[in-house]
């Protein structure tokens, strides 16, 4: 179901109702920069999301589309809140302890499995499973800031390309009619060049730090080793579970769901296997793992504020794109692939994606006849849905607020006494000097 389907005939949705929706991208952009104190605690997100729904919700009342902000609720805040609660559960419950020889093969595949978990856990679930083995095993090594820059790259974003488990905006995409078997089929291209490119970059530079390092920190670095122990192994059976619960619970495989009337509640089905995966993980997993895990409900509560913001925020925007995408001049793949990356790089990746895909879903209306020929996926040419889908994955990782899980890892290595770059040191070294232009070579490649 798309908001086209509710009837406009009459209405003109106003630049001035878009106005929230950008405030409260521009919050979350900006606070974490100059009031880090006042942003950093979960209560003031809700008043701000709360002071900026407000007036979107008189201004969809007063113009009766309160069917548009019931579907945005219901049909996607909802499924995306759980579905991101459930895979924070049970990540939370894996604890992966050990520390072994930080060679540059070691590190490498370290951010190796990890680009291929993102895709299956999320990004946000692999990066918090392997970020302090990671940490722990370059613990003796001077030079390490380059191993968490790459691991944001390819562990927090890059990785998450194969199904809709990876990366929000995959899942909303998902939500919006994309098959989930489509991104891995459709996407791996994309995934293996950009993830094998980063790969190899990190490799042959690691490989030139290791030959810098103090012979001292490579003698204790070898002489100090312990097994990688994984443990609450238990929870991988959740996490399938919650892998075959989005693939084969919705209509595409059970009949009686629908796109509308009672049967699109059916799909609820899906959600509710997917609570009783996380129940079954806080139930049946030791308190002193996730106590090792550094595991709180903070994170998930942040998610939880942000994005009730947005979502209420973000109806009449996706309703003013749908009916009016033919006058923005934004038509090819390029522009949709370097639009959805520039906007995904300082604003947060998954609004980006469900506005654009908006914006292609009211191309694809407007000029029927010029699509007529074109597979469409989701209701959008597949063309786009692809421009949209890797732009979005790959340009989170271009700043740290790009994508939720950057400013986690960043955190994380912080407290470990590692000096990270600030925000436009990040860009500067890092991001524009490795990721873009290899994010420009996908494009060219394959888009």
């Amino acid at each position: 179901m798309t908001l086209l389907n509710i009837s406009l005939e009459g209405i003109t949705i106003s630049l001035y109702s878009l106005i929230p929706f950008i405030l409260m991208l521009a919050a979350i952009a900006v606070f974490p920069l100059v009031a880090n104190h006042f942003w950093e605690k979960n209560k003031n997100k809700l008043i701000i999301s709360c002071i900026l729904s407000v007036p979107v919700v008189i201004y969809i009342l007063s113009y009766h589309l309160s069917s548009a902000l019931i579907h945005t609720m219901v049909f996607d805040y909802i499924p995306f809140i759980i579905l991101l609660g459930a895979l924070f559960i049970i990540t939370g419950g894996i604890f992966v302890d050990g520390d072994i020889e930080a060679k540059p093969a070691i590190n490498s595949l370290f951010l190796g499995i990890g680009a291929i978990l993102a895709s299956f856990m999320g990004t946000t679930g692999a990066a918090m499973l392997l970020i302090r083995p990671v940490i722990k095993t370059n613990i003796e090594r001077k030079y390490k800031v380059h191993t968490i820059l790459f691991f944001i790259g390819i562990v927090a974003n890059c990785g998450g390309l194969l199904t809709p488990l990876g990366d929000p905006p995959l899942f909303m995409l998902y939500l919006r009619g994309a098959p989930f078997e489509w991104f891995l089929f459709n996407l791996i291209p994309e995934w293996a060049f950009t993830n094998g490119l980063l790969l190899l970059m990190y490799y042959v530079l690691d490989s030139y730090y290791y030959k810098k390092e103090p012979i001292a920190n490579i003698i204790k670095d070898r002489t100090h080793k312990k097994p990688i122990r994984i443990r609450g192994k238990v929870n991988f059976i959740w996490l399938v579970g919650v892998v075959l619960s989005v693939a084969f619970l919705n209509k595409q495989y059970l009949t009686f769901i629908t796109s509308e009337g009672t049967g699109r509640y059916y799909s609820f089905i899906r959600e509710a296997v997917i609570i009783l995966m996380a129940i079954l993980s806080l139930a049946l997993t030791k308190k002193s793992l996730r106590h090792s895990n550094k595991f709180t409900w903070a994170p998930i509560i942040e998610v939880a504020y942000l994005f009730l913001g947005i979502f209420i925020t973000m109806v009449p925007c996706i309703l003013y794109l749908e009916t009016n995408a033919a006058k923005l001049g934004v038509q090819n793949v390029a522009q949709f692939y370097f639009y959805t990356g520039a906007l995904s790089s300082f604003l947060d990746n998954t609004p980006t994606a469900v506005t654009f895909h908006s914006l292609a879903l009211g191309l694809a209306t407007q000029f029927q006849t010029l699509f007529a020929n074109i597979p469409l996926v989701a209701g959008i040419p597949v063309s786009l849905l692809r421009a949209i889908a890797t732009g979005a994955v790959f340009f989170g990782s271009m700043t740290y607020i790009g994508n939720g899980p950057n400013f986690m890892v960043k955190a994380i290595a912080e407290e470990n006494k590692i000096k990270m770059p600030h925000f436009f040191s990040y860009m500067f070294k890092f991001s524009l000097l490795y990721l873009l232009p290899i994010f420009i070579l996908t494009y060219l490649i394959f888009l």
